[in-house]
């Protein structure tokens, strides 16, 4: 079997305005990196459209209909302090955002494809149930594992994120859930301001293991190793989703954190590794962050390269 690329050229048409960091060019600058011969075992597909009831299997119908309609038919409107932006093209890209969301857990889950990376904008994993903020509107992780337990009968899902940037939605929509397990590595103090260590759930499936400013590769592998892989271990998921973030990067403007390209990989082929173990290899990789456009390109290049064994 093979890695899945799912992403759609829809994702170019949410316009966030002059100077926003979660910008179209992020796509292009990823597009570029998968068309080197590296990739070219890649299976591509276009995301399709998603379904409203896979988004209010997570969000209330109410908060789906709101921002549907909050799309503006010219112009920009922003929902949160002008972070979280809306354009003309933002409904299609956020429903092409679902839908190969949906449509890389199906093909994961029923053995078409190893593992999948969806690259579509914007991230996801600061979408709270009934607030949009951080850029994110729908949270896909969040829509994923739902996804995969009420359509493929998952009773156990591991939501990794290593995004700079904690996934304070991701944490409080399982926080008393017992089935899915949120583990994630993030700068602190830094936005949103949750992810402590302390954070860790009504179950204890919540596993914060916080970054300070400056730490590089070998923090990030100390955390991972000392408190996340173990506990992914102990969990034993049915499906790991990886909420994929670049922005720990040491090119990166939104954060301070100094990750390199081989700390990417490193990452991804340990959590390749459990779920060999426990998950038949099943991975569902989602891109969040990463705003800097060539330590973006060169991350993600780094993570699916390791997701194919290339």
């Amino acid at each position: 079997m093979s890695t899945l690329f799912v992403s759609h050229p829809s994702s170019l048409d949410h316009d966030t305005g002059p100077s926003h960091p979660e910008r179209p060019e992020r796509m292009r600058a990823i597009r570029a990196a998968m068309a080197d011969p590296r990739f070219d075992a890649l299976v591509r597909d276009d995301a399709p459209w998603g379904e409203s009831k896979v988004i209010t299997r997570v969000h209330p119908t109410s908060y789906f209909n709101a921002i549907e309609e909050a799309a503006p038919k010219d112009g920009t409107v922003a929902l949160d302090h002008g972070d979280t932006v809306m354009s003309p093209g933002t409904w299609a890209t956020l429903m092409h955002a679902v839908g190969g969301t949906t449509h890389a857990v199906d093909c994961v889950m029923n053995g078409s494809a190893s593992n999948a990376f969806v690259a579509m904008r914007p991230p996801g994993h600061h979408a709270e149930l009934s607030t949009p903020m951080g850029f994110c509107f729908f949270n896909t992780a969040a829509i994923a594992a739902r996804h995969a337990q009420m359509l493929h009968g998952a009773k156990r899902v591991a939501i990794v994120d290593f995004d700079v940037h904690h996934g304070n939605g991701t944490q409080a929509i399982f926080w008393s859930d017992p089935s899915v397990l949120y583990a994630s590595t993030h700068q602190m103090p830094l936005f949103p301001g949750s992810g402590a260590v302390s954070e860790r759930g009504a179950h204890d499936t919540i596993v914060n293991a916080p970054l300070r400013s400056g730490d590089a590769g070998e923090q990030f592998r100390d955390a991972m190793q000392s408190r996340i892989l173990p506990r992914l271990e102990s969990f034993a998921p049915d499906l790991i989703v990886i909420s994929a973030g670049f922005d720990a990067h040491w090119r990166d403007p939104l954060g301070s954190v100094e990750l390199v390209e081989d700390d990417y990989a490193w990452i991804t082929e340990e959590l390749m590794e459990i779920a060999r173990k426990y998950s038949g290899g099943r991975i569902v990789s989602l891109l969040e962050g990463g705003y800097d456009l060539e330590g973006l390109a060169k991350s993600t290049a780094a993570h699916v390269g390791t997701l194919m064994g290339a």
